[in-house]
């Protein structure tokens, strides 16, 4: 038994759409089918087509020949790379994913103290009229140009 993959039409006169059907070669064009696996409606802008692109490479591996129409529709939803991708058709080589760099120069932040408590007044302020003062961090080192650092170097050597 010759097994395809086609086309059957949908649909009323002058707005046909399609189901993509895996049917016995010998029936007729819209007769019983064996598996549906989608749909494609030429009307719609864009073209719809939804194609279960697990059931259509399961059909093909077993065999199944595509017409020249539903070839092209399983060309656009990817069906048909991932077939030949799996029968060896087609060599991929897959990316190895890039190793992160190390940080060259991991550098800490410096944690920051917190305000230490204040001691407890008589006079009970109210919450919200006291703010607490903003913890500023120490300044960083100035970094030495070149210039500072030969002349902090020659300093040295002379003594």
């Amino acid at each position: 038994m010759a097994v395809k993959m086609r086309l059957m039409r949908m649909g009323k006169k002058r707005s046909p759409h399609y189901r993509v059907v895996v049917i016995d070669g010998r029936a007729p064009r819209d007769g019983r089918y064996i598996d549906q696996i989608g749909l494609y409606d030429p009307h719609q802008d864009p073209s719809l087509v939804e194609i279960d692109n697990d059931k259509a490479v399961d059909w093909l591996k077993k065999g199944v020949q595509p017409t020249d129409t539903v070839r092209k529709l399983l060309e656009i939803s990817g069906a048909m790379s991932r077939f030949k991708v799996a029968s060896g058709k087609i060599h991929t080589v897959s990316a190895k994913p890039k190793a992160e760099p190390a940080p060259a120069a991991a550098v800490e932040p410096e944690p920051v103290a917190a305000p230490a408590p204040e001691p407890e007044r008589a006079e009970a302020a109210p919450a919200a009229a006291v703010e607490p003062e903003p913890v500023t961090a120490p300044a960083p080192e100035p970094e030495l140009t070149e210039a500072a650092t030969d002349a902090a170097t020659a300093e040295t050597e002379e003594e």
